[in-house]
């Protein structure tokens, strides 16, 4: 065993899509306060630059990751690349019966085929530092919702190209995904506030008893689990799920 600081990200680089808000913005955090230099990727200009005021070794790409071309201009800008955290995402509260097909090819195209511009645009940038991928996928990507349809499809589409990725660049990229349960961000306040603001606090009070452990999932905890991924630590981790839903796959 060795005597160094463990979970150190000094001298890697780290872009993170959706990383204004939410979970992106706290693995920003996590991963400037590890030593990384981060890239804060978000189609939220504005408030991507709030953070980065905040964050030390941070700078700002204003990024829509459903424009391939402009995703590609992006990566191939780019001088070096580390660790690339596919983050960004958006949710659908309907049935099959109530989702419209405007709906679901609206969230497979931000969920799914944005993920898919992003990595294989990175992928050149991380067999070069035999970097890694950590992908935020849900425990939607394995169990059922209700009203939940295109989401839980969506989800379960980037934990199978995770483990694809994973076996087929194996020795050469690690590829993981980390499955939230639900967890106290702004995407969690818009589904009450579009859904349910006429009673916000009795859903929150709902949400946070439907967990098994009593509460929700924070931010941080889902960083600290972003982190360990894309350190040395885990250099025998790929094609993993990491699952950190408070119980509810138990």
């Amino acid at each position: 065993m060795s005597n160094h600081e463990p979970f150190r990200l000094d001298g890697l680089t780290a872009l993170v899509t959706g990383g204004a808000s939410g979970i992106g913005e706290a693995i920003c955090r996590r991963f400037t306060w590890s030593g990384a230099s981060v890239i804060i990727a978000d189609v939220d200009k504005a408030r991507a630059e709030n953070l980065s005021k905040e964050l030390n070794n941070s700078t700002v790409l204003e990024l829509d990751i459903t424009n391939e071309a402009g995703v590609n201009a992006a990566f191939q800008a780019l001088p070096k690349l580390d660790i690339l955290v596919n983050n960004a995402g958006i949710g659908l509260v309907a049935s099959v019966e109530e989702t419209t097909t405007e709906d679901f090819e609206r969230l497979f195209r931000v969920n799914v085929e944005g993920t898919f511009f992003v990595t294989k645009a990175a992928i050149p940038l991380l067999l070069r530092s035999s970097g890694n991928i950590v992908n935020i996928g849900s425990v939607a990507g394995v169990k059922g919702f209700r009203r939940r349809f295109a989401y839980c499809a969506t989800k379960g589409a980037v934990l199978a190209m995770t483990k694809q990725l994973a076996l087929e660049y194996a020795g050469k990229i690690r590829v993981n995904a980390i499955c939230p349960g639900t967890t106290d961000t702004p995407f969690v306040d818009a589904y009450i506030e579009k859904y349910h603001s006429h009673e916000v606090e009795k859903i929150k009070a709902e949400l946070n008893a439907r967990q098994p452990v009593g509460r929700l999932g924070r931010p941080d905890e889902m960083a600290d689990l972003a982190l360990y991924l894309a350190a040395p630590e885990a250099g025998f981790v790929t094609g993993s799920f990491m699952f950190i839903d408070g119980g509810t796959l138990a």
